[in-house]
Order: C-alpha cells, then sequence, then structure tokens
C-alpha cells in the first residue's frame, strides 16, 4: 500500500519534468494548493463536502488517529453520497486536513510529517552533506518513536504496513544510522546518538530481521570504539559471539575495530587475532569472507604467501558452500494452509553462478497438493509453520493472510 502522500510526492515531482504527467494530472490538487490558502478558507472548503470542522475537533481527531490520511478516509467512508465527482474532489479533503495538522499541531506527528521529514533528509544529503541531513532525521526518529509508542506498534513490518511512505521505515532506518557514522567522523555528537538509535533499535526491534540486527549491533560496537569507550565496545562483542560464535561478521566487524579506527587504539595483531579466533569454529557462517579479511590483512603487512593461500581457501569455501534450504507454509488467518515456501539462504556473497545446478538439485520434490479437508488450526494451537508460537502469535495475526 501507498500512502497519499507518497502518491502526491510523486506527482509533484513528476509534473515538473514531465509534460505529458502534467497534462494529465491538470486539475488534480496537491498539498502544495493547499500553502496559499489560510486556515479559513480550508475550513470553508471541507464545508463543501458537508465536513464542519474547527480546531478542537480536528484536535481530537488527530489525537485518535496517525495520519490525515486516517482521518479522511474515516470521514469519506461515512458519506452516503460517493458519486464519481466527490471521490475526485475529496483530494482536498486529505489536503486540508494534512494541512491544517501542520499549522495547528506541529508537535502532534503525523505520518505525513514523518514522510516530508524523511524526504528533506534524503535532499539535504545530497545538497549538504551527512551532518545536515541527520539533524532532520533525528527530528524525523524522534517522530517514530513517538508513532510506534502511540499506535502500540511492536516491529517494523507492522508500522511499514500502515505508513506505506515514499520511503519505507525498513529501508530509511538503515540509512540514518549510516549517515551517523558519516557525520559522526566529523562531529562526535552524532556518534553518541548513533548509539542512542542502535540501542533503541535493538530494543524495539531486535527479533524483526536478523541481518537488520546484527548490522546493528555492529554499528552500535563501531560506534563505542570510535569514541574511545573500547572497554564497552570489547565487551559488546565478545557477549554477542559467545551467545554466538558462528556470527562471521560478528567477528569481521571487531577486528575492523582494531584495523580502520581513528584512534591510539588501532592494533594490527588484535585486528588478526579477532580473525583467526572466528575462523577457529569450525560452524562458522562466512568462512570465505574472514579468510578474504585475514587476507587483506596479511598483504598489508607484507606476508603475500599467507594471503595468497587464505584466497585460495576463500574461493575453495565460496564454491562448496552449502546454502541453507528451508520450507515453510503460509498459513491463513482462519487456520487453513495457503501454500508451501521454499527458502534459500546464500549467505552475504551468494553462489558463483555456474553452482546453480548443483543448488536446484537440492531442493526438494514438488510437495504435494494441499487439500482444502486441512485441519482448521485454533488460535491457541501451535502455528502449523513451525516457528513454535502460538497461531495467534504468528501465520494467525499476519497482517493480508
Amino acid at each position: 500500500m501507498i500512502s497519499w502522500v507518497a502518491i502526491d510526492r510523486i506527482v509533484e515531482r513528476g509534473i515538473s519534468s514531465d509534460a505529458k504527467l502534467r497534462k494529465r494530472a491538470a486539475g488534480r490538487p496537491l498539498r502544495s494548493h493547499a500553502r496559499v490558502l489560510t486556515d479559513g478558507e480550508l475550513l470553508a472548503r471541507l464545508r463543501t463536502f458537508g465536513i464542519d470542522l474547527d480546531r478542537s475537533s480536528l484536535e481530537r481527531l488527530c489525537d485518535q488517529a496517525l495520519s490525515a490520511e486516517e482521518i479522511a478516509k474515516r470521514l469519506l467512508d461515512a458519506r452516503s453520497d460517493q458519486t464519481e465527482r466527490v471521490r475526485f474532489d475529496s483530494d482536498w479533503i486529505w489536503i486540508c486536513l494534512a494541512t491544517l495538522w501542520l499549522r495547528w499541531f506541529p508537535d502532534v506527528p503525523s505520518f505525513e510529517r514523518l514522510d516530508d521529514r524523511m524526504q528533506a533528509g534524503y535532499e539535504l544529503r545530497s545538497s549538504s552533506g551527512a551532518s545536515a541531513a541527520c539533524r532532520t532525521w533525528l527530528d524525523a526518529w524522534s517522530d517514530v518513536l513517538r508513532i510506534l509508542d502511540k499506535a502500540s506498534i511492536r516491529s517494523i513490518a507492522e508500522f511499514d504496513d500502515r505508513f506505506g511512505g515514499t520511503q519505507s521505515l525498513f529501508n530509511w532506518i538503515q540509512d540514518f544510522e549510516g549517515e551517523l557514522w558519516n557525520a559522526g567522523l566529523i562531529d562526535r555528537q552524532f556518534l553518541t546518538a548513533r548509539i542512542a538509535v542502535c540501542e533503541e533499535g535493538l530494543r524495539r526491534f531486535g527479533a524483526d530481521d536478523d541481518l537488520m540486527t546484527d548490522n546493528r549491533r555492529r554499528a552500535l560496537a563501531e560506534s563505542y570504539f570510535e569514541l574511545g569507550a573500547v572497554d564497552r565496545s570489547e565487551a559488546l562483542c565478545r557477549e554477542w559471539l559467545r551467545a554466538d560464535p558462528g556470527w562471521g561478521w560478528g567477528w569481521i566487524g571487531w577486528s575492523d575495530h582494531y584495523r580502520f579506527t581513528r584512534t591510539e587504539a588501532r592494533d594490527e595483531k588484535k585486528a588478526e587475532a579477532r580473525l583467526r579466533e572466528g575462523l577457529s569454529i569450525p560452524e562458522v557462517r562466512n568462512r570465505a569472507d574472514l579468510c578474504e579479511r585475514l587476507a587483506d590483512l596479511c598483504e598489508e603487512q607484507g606476508r603475500r604467501d599467507e594471503a595468497k593461500e587464505l584466497r585460495r581457501q576463500a574461493r575453495t569455501e565460496a564454491v562448496t558452500r552449502t546454502p541453507s534450504i528451508r520450507s515453510t507454509l503460509r498459513v491463513t488467518r482462519n487456520g487453513r494452509v495457503l501454500r508451501n515456501k521454499t527458502l534459500i539462504d546464500f549467505g552475504e556473497q551468494g553462489v558463483p553462478f555456474e553452482e546453480l545446478p548443483n543448488v536446484t538439485a537440492q531442493l526438494p520434490a514438488s510437495p504435494r497438493p494441499i487439500t482444502a479437508s486441512v485441519r482448521k488450526v485454533g488460535r491457541n494451537d501451535p502455528c502449523p509453520c513451525g516457528s513454535g508460537r502460538k497461531f495467534k502469535k504468528c501465520c494467525g495475526g499476519a497482517p493480508g493472510a
């Protein structure tokens, strides 16, 4: 689902450079058209649709919603007159509501304001650099946290399902964390902010996405290290790798602290020791990447024969690596199986093209057709997908199931 504010932005950008789109969009109301109207004119336009609001009544509606779009849809659903003209002109309802919300209640976050701040940050990043972008994005992050709390949203996926913005929270938050690092290399306050963002992200979204969680952990430890809190960084890395010693990129990230830091803590011997410790784990993931990183380190120290052997090992590991193949069931909200799904994990760097036939040979045979006689699953029963959670907390609660 794409939000109305995202559509408005796409059209607004498109008509500035596309004559055909400009012609097709002629007569379509946009938010920019409302900026020149007074509050009284916006309220008068709402009254033409039978919507009589004042500041206090709109405030009550805003307190109960996450966006002006939500309010507009409720008001439209309540109308008995659903003619073609009303559906077209009703764009104005949302535009008036969104404009008045931003004017009258600038301290109340909305999806429209969040979308604006996200996009403003991207524009500033291109024109003025990371620091300018991050100042705006820190305000956007504050909006995200307040919306999460207001709606009791517990995951990024749930947030994006309701947000539908020009950029998803899933993508933006990773860009945000990366730009905080770039800005922090100039101004250390942004590294402190990055620590707060990562810690909050781990607290709220730790079970959302394994790769994002791993990357956020590395960013957190990296930020502490760069700020000189080496003991804190070391403790975090050791804690995470004690819990999951097979996390190959965790060993790489830990090693990189000592190799790429700008502080006096730079230490090639410690960087190498972390990589070799990771390689000593029999089932460590991303072994090829560990070998490549260690080869780079050896080459920088003039140990070319060691580097050559490590790169040979990395190539061998990449070719012989067995992908992880996992089959799951997709289950509908009423407890009936919809389809089987097979997931293949090739790791960070994928698999060589010539190895794809071997991967195909490892796939399970086509599953037997699933009939409609599958037992109905109770909401408190274990979920058939195999997650170990109750059905109502897993596939039975998935949006759109």
